[in-house]
């Protein structure tokens, strides 16, 4: 079924036109080979950055292209619907570059930024350890001041990107215990003592790299601190919220070239004399998953105009996340369902999308987490009683 897209501008209309290109050009023809043979695409992220879709909501001076998150989000949910590794690389490369867009002095910007947006590098965020995974406050990975420069020691897991990308945002723990101990440190791809281990094999996302990362006697400039000392988790924080955001539109995006495979399936396949889609039962059922992809984009995009309008927008990430990521398990399952046997055999990519739904509940804080800032967002100021309609 056509997304109709309400964007605000003929700029954000072309933008989202060229997205469907590269994508129909680019990423839909090499998709299951490359997840077959778990073959990075770097390639296409060469072109994707030269298209300028590494940049989207960062400034025009640094070579960003000063798009609104409602923007930038669309065209994530495109290239998620043609190739899901693809669509969160690019949320996560754009997650990489917050900390130095947002926290960054002048100089880092101007030092750092335009090699991250202008496509040519892509980035890392190394928050997760093995032991410290939705208690990221509890990282264990040390940064100790040496002169000029940090010795950094530990092991960051779970890294998106890790041993592909050209450089890694770091939180780790330059002070005590908890969260007051934490700074960011931008480290180079190839830093002596930086070491990036085999990919982890998954279930889905093969063509994306995860991988730890060891950090042994690691020599970082005391110029590559982002921010001061035991502001870290305040920023790790701060680009989780835009970070959640990305995932949602993946979401959005897997669903719906899933929903769309049924729809189209169920059109040409015929049982009993008649096309299946005629049957009431699977009619309903689509209908009900093409409702719950139209809800999950609907939330993702209030919560993005939230935060082009300087708005908070914490506890409504929060909510397009869980949403949306369960819904996407939900949509793809059903998917199969619709297919029958065919949906389970790789001739048909629906298989392919529920395993890679699964991730989408996990990354950027499991959905439990997502519920718990949504809980605790419920139990802050209460308003005053006259503002109270019953």
């Amino acid at each position: 079924m056509p997304v109709f897209r309400t964007l605000p501008s003929d700029e954000a209309r072309a933008l989202l036109d060229l997205t469907v290109e590269l994508a129909d050009r680019e990423l839909r023809p090499r998709v299951a080979a490359d997840e077959k043979a778990a073959h990075f695409p770097r390639e296409v992220f060469s072109v994707l950055g030269g298209a300028g879709l590494l940049g989207l909501p960062y400034p025009e001076e640094y070579g960003g292209g000063a798009q609104p998150y409602e923007v930038y989000l669309q065209v994530v949910e495109e290239l998620a619907g043609a190739w899901l590794a693809v669509g969160l690389g690019v949320s996560v490369h754009t997650l990489s570059a917050f900390p130095v867009a947002a926290f960054g002095t002048d100089q880092q910007r101007q030092e750092f930024l335009p090699g991250m947006v202008g496509g040519d590098q892509l980035g890392a965020y190394c928050l997760s350890e093995t032991s410290s995974g939705s208690d990221a406050a509890a990282l264990l990975t040390s940064a100790v001041r040496d002169g000029d420069d940090y010795r950094v020691r530990g092991t960051k897991a779970w890294v998106t990107h890790g041993g592909v990308a050209d450089y890694y945002n770091v939180f780790l723990r330059t002070g005590g215990p908890g969260a007051g101990g934490i700074s960011t440190l931008l480290v180079d791809a190839g830093t002596p003592g930086m070491t990036p281990q085999a990919a982890e094999h998954k279930m889905g996302m093969s063509s994306s790299p995860t991988a730890q990362i060891v950090f042994d006697d690691a020599v970082v400039p005391v110029t590559r601190l982002i921010g001061a000392e035991g502001q870290g988790f305040r920023i790790a924080l701060a680009a989780l919220d835009g970070g959640r955001l990305g995932i949602a539109a993946c979401a959005v995006g897997v669903a719906q070239a899933a929903l769309d495979y049924a729809v189209a399936y169920a059109r040409q396949r015929k049982q009993f004399g008649r096309s299946i889609l005629d049957f009431q039962g699977l009619s309903f059922l689509l209908a009900d998953l093409a409702t719950q992809v139209a809800a999950a984009r609907a939330l993702y995009l209030d919560a993005a105009r939230r935060r082009d309008a300087g708005q908070p927008y914490g506890p409504h990430a929060a909510m397009a996340k869980l949403f949306a990521t369960d819904m996407v398990m939900r949509v793809t399952t059903d998917a199969v369902q619709v297919l029958g046997g065919a949906g389970y055999v790789e001739d048909h990519p629906t298989e392919r999308w529920m395993r890679e739904a699964k991730v989408l509940q996990i990354v950027e804080g499991t959905n439990q987490v997502q519920r718990l800032v949504i809980a605790r967002s419920l139990s802050g100021p209460r308003p005053a009683a006259s503002s109270v309609r019953t």
